[in-house]
């Protein structure tokens, strides 16, 4: 039961893969992924958690070892639908949900939607808060603030191997950066076809849309009070220090823990740290 184990199954006609670990009677913690990632981002958390939990990770369609249907709503409302379609299907009725990336944003829609499933939150660099934004966003806002198709086009120039890999290694330094493996981009970029790369321009153009939603976001944490718990690296230039103490302002409970010299995938660089707040986190309100 520690093991991963990786599986396929067919959802409304789409192979989908995703990762399983723990027995299939324990509590749930669900683990939506985020840009540029798949459920290899959670392959060491999951047996670290599955003694007592089950946990599952899907990859998005068009995304990971998942098909790459071209009927499917690439978006943030599909995918959230995917989530509820996924959960639906492995007879999920409740769960913990991990937020982050722009899973935060997914796992949000999918929480609002279905807010009697969701037992607890756990954020990890995940972005509601307009006002604090990092200056890595800057390039998205000029697009903004002026949408035109040949910005939107400009937009791909970063779904390259070396964007990947900025991505994965962001404002992490020294022996923290080295903690980072090469796998996670070239797994990412060896999987980006053509037409994922068409998807990946669209999803990051979305994130204007999207950016309308940060209310709704706010509104369903301030007015449900799910118990979270907030992991966060401020070394993100997306997401910096001040994104995560916002979530504060509509969770006051909630417990954060920042690691100063991290950044934006602590599950790489910090896990040893991150797993006994985890475990004893999910103790608590998962059971």
């Amino acid at each position: 039961m520690l093991q991963v184990r990786h599986r396929h199954i067919e959802i409304d006609g789409v192979d989908i893969f995703y990762r399983e670990a723990g027995p299939a009677e324990a509590p749930v913690l669900l683990l939506p992924h985020g840009y540029p990632a798949s459920s290899f981002a959670y392959r060491n958390l999951m047996p670290a958690l599955a003694d007592r939990w089950r946990t599952l990770a899907p990859d998005f369609p068009g995304w990971g070892h998942s098909a790459t249907p071209a009927d499917f709503a690439h978006d943030f409302d599909g995918y959230a639908a995917f989530l509820a379609r996924f959960t639906e299907t492995l007879g999920v009725d409740r769960c913990a949900i991990w937020l982050h990336d722009f899973g935060s944003q997914i796992g949000l829609r999918f929480a609002i939607a279905h807010p009697a499933k969701i037992a607890a939150v756990i954020i990890q660099n995940g972005d509601i808060y307009e006002d604090t934004l990092g200056p890595n966003y800057d390039p998205l806002k000029e697009y903004w603030d002026d949408p035109t198709p040949e910005r939107k086009a400009s937009l791909a120039d970063a779904i390259t191997l070396e964007g990947y890999r900025h991505e994965f290694i962001g404002g992490t330094e020294g022996a923290v950066a080295g903690r980072i493996p090469p796998d996670l981009w070239t797994l990412h970029w060896a999987l980006t076809d053509p037409q994922r790369r068409s998807i990946y321009r669209d999803v990051i153009a979305g994130l204007r849309a999207n950016r309308d939603w940060f209310p709704r976001y706010q509104g369903y944490l301030r007015e449900q009070r799910p118990s979270a718990l907030i992991l966060w690296g401020p070394r993100d230039g997306f997401m910096p220090e001040a994104a995560g103490r916002a979530y504060l302002r509509d969770l006051p409970d909630a417990e954060l823990h920042l690691f100063d010299d991290g950044g934006h995938w602590l599950l790489e660089t910090h896990l040893d740290a991150l797993t006994p707040l985890i475990r004893d986190f999910l103790a608590r309100t998962l059971g």
